[in-house]
């Protein structure tokens, strides 16, 4: 009986792991990951990616689409992202859609890395020069055309690192990919850029297709290299499963727009300075922390300017101190002037998609103004008027003795009587001044006839 038991356990196990290879082979077949670009490469996009060929992995996905539609992006997400489809053991299409759409700057290195690159009709790539290096491609030229007739580098060197090193990094992947290399280094070196129909003619891309579901028509049957390994794809019959970003991606999607980053670090500084204005209020120091630690989040992700950071500061600095003490606007404009030159300078990229807009600059420029040298400096002033109620604002004002007293008795103030301590004796009808409170007691001393604001009636 026993052994009928374990035979019959055997059997269920068996049974279950052979359907689940059955699943596991089905899942393969049936599925096709599509992923939806459509604005500038960054950080979140990085991560959009990743997590999707992680998944993809993990579910033995047949294929994955990525739809591109960018004006380019950070360099810095851009290798993270071709890393990741380099690295992946599923087949990557990326596919330039829809009609109308471009893969320009990043998107071009993107599209060179993929096993398959794909256009729609009507779209274009190229114009992949890195933009960060602060020259244009045609100075470039100028300054390459000038090198040649005088025989002297007129040039930065690292501008020239740069561009060699992104003309190396987007010819190898060419050469990965078995692409058009001239054209991709003339797509860096002179920002050249090709319609779908040139780029398919001159092997830059491998298929033209109208729609996703002719281009897994077209790709059905093709061969490519994965990890070194060749791979027959099947994709006659697939579903497409559109893969959205998670809540992660869309919130580092939020937080690293510039603009986005750049409101969270003002109203961040802003909610700490009323915070030490105003010990106790809470809700600005709170709000103020949480949105500066998002900031610092997004920056950090960012290619920021230090300088420009610090400019930001010591212009708030310089505006505080204006309310604090007037210097007939001096610390004021200077103030003005440093935000406003910190923030222009704040961005150290002129990738696309990834400056800060100079209205908005401009909008808190001018809030700053007033928030800081009006707001703080009604604050600043409220706070040096003289304390008119509770008990602090008894001190240095005058009682009246109501009965003879050595060391304690009564005295009155403001309608009240108060318990009061003085050194010296004391008669009814007399006036002190309270020196000090202790609990519910005050400290007093009798006023000179020079002090007296008023005499007695005899």
């Amino acid at each position: 009986m026993m052994r009928f038991i374990q035979c019959f356990v055997l059997s269920l196990l068996f049974l279950a792991g052979a359907l689940l290879i059955t699943a596991s082979a089905n899942n393969i077949n049936n599925s096709v990951f599509q992923l939806t670009i459509n604005d500038a490469i960054g950080p979140a996009t990085d991560d959009y990616v990743e997590k999707a060929i992680e998944t993809a992995t993990l579910q033995q996905t047949a294929l994955i689409v990525i739809r591109m539609d960018t004006p380019g992006g950070l360099d810095s997400a851009m290798r993270s992202i071709i890393k990741n489809i380099t690295n992946s053991s599923v087949p990557i299409v990326v596919y330039v859609a829809p009609t109308g759409a471009r893969a320009a700057s990043a998107g071009t290195y993107i599209l060179y890395a993929s096993h398959i690159a794909a256009m729609a009709p009507g779209t274009n790539l190229g114009a992949a020069t890195p933009v960060q290096i602060g020259i244009s491609p045609s100075d470039f030229q100028k300054g390459k055309d000038k090198e040649d007739k005088s025989g002297t580098d007129d040039k930065d060197t690292l501008q020239r690192k740069i561009i060699n090193d992104a003309v190396a990094y987007i010819r190898g992947l060419a050469q990965l990919r078995n692409r058009n290399q001239e054209w991709a280094e003339k797509a860096v070196r002179e920002a050249a850029s090709l319609p779908a129909a040139d780029a398919l003619k001159k092997n830059v891309i491998d298929i033209i297709a109208t729609s996703t579901a002719d281009l897994l028509k077209q790709v059905d049957g093709r061969e490519v290299l994965v990890k070194g390994k060749k791979h027959r794809l099947k994709t006659a019959g697939l579903s497409i499963k559109e893969i959205n970003p998670d809540w992660r991606s869309r919130l580092l999607s939020v937080i690293t727009n510039p603009n986005i980053a750049y409101i969270l670090m003002l109203i961040g500084i802003y909610g700490l300075v009323l915070e030490f204005y105003n010990p106790g209020a809470i809700v600005p120091g709170t709000i103020g922390a949480i949105c500066l630690l998002l900031a610092m989040y997004a920056f950090q992700l960012l290619p920021i300017n230090y300088a420009g950071m610090g400019l930001i500061l010591l212009g708030i600095a310089l505006m505080v101190a204006e309310a604090f003490e007037p210097s007939f606007g001096m610390l004021g404009i200077g103030g003005v002037v440093a935000f406003i030159f910190g923030s222009i300078i704040l961005m150290d990229t002129d990738a696309p998609g990834f400056g800060i807009d100079i209205s908005l600059i401009a909008t808190f420029a001018v809030t700053s103004v007033v928030f800081l040298v009006f707001v703080v400096g009604i604050a600043v002033k409220a706070r040096r008027r003289p304390i008119v109620s509770g008990m602090e604002e008894l001190l240095g004002n005058e009682a009246l003795v109501i009965e003879d007293f050595e060391k304690k008795g009564r005295v009155n103030i403001h309608s009240e009587n108060w318990s009061a301590f003085c050194d010296t004796p004391l008669h009814k009808g007399q006036y002190v001044k309270v020196t000090g409170i202790n609990g519910l007691t005050l400290q007093v001393e009798p006023l000179n006839e020079s002090e007296s604001k008023r005499e007695l009636e005899q």
